[in-house]
């Protein structure tokens, strides 16, 4: 389990501290609206109503406790800052941080923020790429140049085995796994047989993705 500090209970904030309290983490959150707080108290047990560009009361909270702090602000880009600034002082162990622009982004990196999400940005490229192509069915990226995709089989490896097709060397692409029927058959052995009816859950570059259905 893992402790986390969210520090703004808008859309991004709320579900965000949701899934780390699903996942069994321990969530303390803050945030200056009561309205925003009010939204949150069905799911978050502990909340503070507070201003985080508060010198002093991010010096109480005793942020290097944390594993990690969240700076979920999307709408004041200079309370953003500030705040990662503050964080950083009182010896944040990993912050994370929103931003809606690259020259925010850029601005957050350098002065804290051990990393940066687009959170509108990122979802609109993961649709995109998702819906933008007849074979693919979920999209997650990973890094700059990587994410694992669930895509169909391609027509020309329908019988043939992940071997015979050489995968890895040929197209560049590693199977995670195989999801037939509802089941889903996790590091696939070289003999597997591929089906028209099953989806593979791969690791790739987008590219390379691409290229595999031109």
């Amino acid at each position: 389990m893992k402790s986390v500090l969210i520090i703004g209970l808008g859309r991004f904030g709320r579900h965000m501290a949701r899934k780390f309290i699903e996942d069994g983490n321990s969530v303390l959150a803050v945030e200056k609206s009561q309205e925003r707080a009010d939204n949150a108290v069905g799911f978050i047990n502990d909340i503070q109503i507070a201003d985080a560009t508060d010198e002093n009361y991010i010096r109480s909270l005793g942020v290097s406790d944390f594993d990690l702090c969240v700076v979920a602000i999307g709408d004041n880009f200079q309370s953003s800052l500030e705040i990662t600034v503050l964080l950083k002082d009182f010896g944040a162990k990993r912050i994370l941080a929103r931003a809606s622009r690259e020259v925010h982004r850029k601005l957050l990196l350098r002065n804290g923020a051990d990393d940066v999400v687009y959170a509108e940005r990122e979802m609109a490229e993961r649709l995109a790429v998702r819906y933008g192509c007849d074979n693919i069915f979920e999209y997650f990226e990973i890094g700059d140049k990587t994410a694992i995709v669930e895509i169909s089989v391609p027509e020309s490896w329908v019988g043939k085995s992940i071997l015979q097709k050489s995968v890895r060397n040929k197209y560049n692409i590693n199977i995670v796994a195989v999801k037939r029927n509802g089941e889903i058959c996790s590091n696939p052995s070289p003999e597997h047989i591929f089906n028209a009816d099953e989806t593979l859950v791969v690791l790739s570059s987008e590219k390379d993705i691409e290229r595999l259905f031109r």
